[in-house]
């Protein structure tokens, strides 16, 4: 990674960080003289517009305070789609009573359920679909929100 990109990377997770925010992403597209930089950041509770549109401006001051770019570009901070599995612990606290897809290891073996998240203690996810089941955060394979239009 060049150090333009490296300068970047650093400022939004400084920035993600300082307003207790987790950087999940950063992407780089388009070309030197029109570049488009993706951010996706989420938190414990659910992003506004607002939320996503000052953390862009705090990275958009960072970029042009120290000239990391030299040549127009497009900076878009957004949280993640529906469709993106989550990452961390903390990510789960805001979707308790939604309906999760999840992948898990149980010792060797690898199972599948498709259950209600109903509580979070430490690092304990319980979930219920015909019965509870407990699964451990490291346990976890692929965890996705299952969108519900009822």
């Amino acid at each position: 990674m060049n150090s333009t990109k490296q300068n970047i990377l650093n400022a939004a997770r400084e920035i993600s960080e300082k307003n207790n925010l987790l950087l999940l992403e950063v992407l780089f597209r388009g070309t030197e003289k029109n570049r488009v930089i993706e951010i996706f950041i989420d938190g414990e509770d659910n992003l506004t517009a607002d939320d996503c549109a000052r953390i862009s401006r705090e990275i958009n001051e960072v970029i042009e305070k120290n000239e990391f770019l030299d040549s127009a570009y497009r900076l878009d901070v957004s949280t993640p789609g529906v469709d993106r599995p989550l990452e961390y612990l903390k990510q789960y606290k805001k979707h308790i009573n939604r309906k999760f897809e999840v992948r898990f290891k149980s010792g060797e073996t690898k199972n599948s359920i498709t259950a209600k998240l109903v509580k979070i203690e430490e690092d304990n996810l319980y979930f219920y679909s015909d019965r509870e089941q407990v699964i451990k955060f490291e346990d976890i394979i692929k965890a996705k929100v299952l969108v519900s239009f009822s």
